[in-house]
């Protein structure tokens, strides 16, 4: 697996990152030796505090000082780091096997300019990579109605539409103990493929996922997460 941890450090999030930090090496040792995590800081622009390595102390340890980044400017633009991450796990993780998962640790409090959801989506489909999200306890998704801009060069973060598009989840943080739980659903989760149909003009293809009857009937309180589509070009 191919595990981005990716990191909002701006004032507000110090206290869950401090919990995360914590938390971090018990939750990666859940990894196979062979499983390789990357970590990345962000806030207006983003810092990579350590590239993709099987070590998960030295990643354990690239959480604890991505707290500290100066250098990621003033603001937080969360789709821009969302498609700059999922970039970089297409052009490193291309040609190998395994998952691909992002995992962004935010409280959701962005403002986009010229970045739209659509663009995240597509770079996280492109890159075969679904995101999840762990944001502090009460954290809500923006509420469409007031998060409407009259420029349309913005837009409100909505790691929650991100994430339920891309086939991941998001976790409140709790006391540490969601990074353990986060990392645990990403290593157990299940992979399905296909071949798409051929033919058809260029653009987003829906998909969706559904137990069968039997299983429905079997798991009544059950969840599918899957990814909503593919980008054909």
């Amino acid at each position: 697996m191919h595990l981005v941890l990716l990191l909002d450090v701006s004032g507000s999030m110090r206290k869950m990152l401090d919990q995360m930090a914590a938390a971090s090496k018990e939750a990666l040792g859940q990894l196979r030796a062979e499983d390789s995590v990357a970590v990345i800081a962000f806030g207006r622009t983003s810092v990579m505090k350590l590239e993709f390595s099987r070590d998960k102390g030295d990643a354990a340890a690239a959480v604890g000082a991505a707290r500290f980044e100066k250098e990621v400017g003033a603001g937080t633009l969360l789709n821009p780091a969302i498609v700059e991450a999922a970039n970089y796990v297409r052009e490193k993780a291309a040609g190998r096997p395994g998952r691909r998962a992002l995992l962004v640790f935010t409280d959701n409090d962005s403002v986009n300019y010229q970045s739209p959801d659509r663009e995240a989506l597509e770079a996280l489909y492109a890159a075969d990579t679904v995101l999840n999200a762990i944001v502090p306890a009460g954290t809500k998704a923006p509420d469409a109605k007031k998060a409407a801009f009259a420029n349309p060069d913005f837009s409100a973060a909505d790691v929650f539409k991100l994430a339920r598009e891309s086939g991941g989840e998001v976790l409140e943080a709790g006391k540490g103990e969601a990074l353990r739980e986060m990392v645990e659903r990403i290593r157990t989760r299940y992979s399905l493929h296909y071949r798409a149909p051929e033919g058809g003009a260029a653009g987003f293809r829906r998909i969706e996922v559904r137990l069968s009857a039997g299983a429905r009937a079997k798991w009544k309180k059950a969840e599918v997460r899957a990814r909503a589509g593919y980008v054909v070009r």
